[in-house]
């Protein structure tokens, strides 16, 4: 099972959704930043490198966590943790994605977002401001 970490990032009320560059798998499908973990890697030092390297973001505290598994068929099944956190510095800048958008929880429903996180977005609730 390919373990992935991913920040549910929220700011006055909305939550940061990343694109997938067109031409890619699963190419311009919405999803929340992050990536695989490499050996050893937990998942907060995991999510840290990944938001780094993709919206040159320093991550402060993670506040929760939620797991879910999630199966494509034509990937194989991910263990998707999923990190809540509002603390960071610096501005969200977009290194490798097709765009990168704040967004309300509304909006966030409507989104063709990746079906591995289908479920997760359909138990989220409206983020704190």
């Amino acid at each position: 099972m390919t373990r992935v970490s991913v920040g549910v990032i929220q700011r006055n009320g909305t939550f940061l959704l990343c694109q997938r560059k067109e031409g890619s798998r699963y190419g311009l499908k919405w999803e929340f930043p992050g990536g695989k973990l490499e050996p050893g890697e937990t998942p907060v030092e995991g999510l840290k490198r990944e938001l780094q390297e993709e919206l040159s973001i320093i991550v402060g505290e993670v506040e929760r966590m939620e797991t879910q598994t999630a199966f494509y068929a034509d990937g194989g099944t991910f263990e998707v943790i999923y990190c809540f956190l509002s603390n960071f510095e610096g501005e969200p800048k977009n290194n490798v994605f097709e765009q990168i958008r704040w967004v309300t929880l509304e909006e966030l429903r409507t989104m063709d977002i990746l079906e591995g996180n289908r479920s997760f977005v359909a138990q989220l609730s409206t983020p704190r401001t």
